[in-house]
């Protein structure tokens, strides 16, 4: 009978040790390195600004069409006193760097054109009409 207390004794022992183990808290595991860095991410890359020339110019276009442009936080604003006011937003498009693209459900009005991107061209919607226009 005193072996079986005994026995119980230390199995109550165990027991307890390993009870006060299983609710310690987890011990963190150490860092894995595999010697790679890890990879950065590339800088994001801002959409090519008009040319100095174009921001708040003057434009001369063919059929007899002259307007303002205002470039402001990826927005043309654009004043004809022919063909009222528009404002257009940055788009996709141009061919080089210095070309840039603006558009709205009226007008696609494109900037920085020709051999010394002093050129722009106008497209108004529905109308097939395309004005050519040079910085004045």
């Amino acid at each position: 009978m005193i072996r079986w207390l005994a026995w119980l004794g230390l199995a109550g022992a165990a027991g307890a040790a390993l009870w006060g183990c299983a609710a310690a808290p987890p011990l963190a595991s150490p860092a894995v390195t595999s010697g790679v860095p890890a990879p950065v991410p590339a800088p994001a890359v801002a959409a090519p600004e008009p040319p100095a020339a174009a921001r708040d110019a003057r434009y001369r276009c063919d059929q007899g069409i002259d307007f303002t442009v205002r470039f402001a936080d990826d927005s043309a604003f654009i004043d004809s006193p022919k063909r009222g006011s528009e404002v257009a937003l940055r788009d996709a498009g141009g061919v080089t760097p210095q070309q840039s693209v603006y558009s709205n459900a009226h007008l696609r009005a494109e900037f920085g054109l020709g051999p010394a991107g002093r050129e722009a061209k106008l497209h108004y919607l529905p109308d097939p009409q395309i004005a050519h226009c040079e910085l004045q």
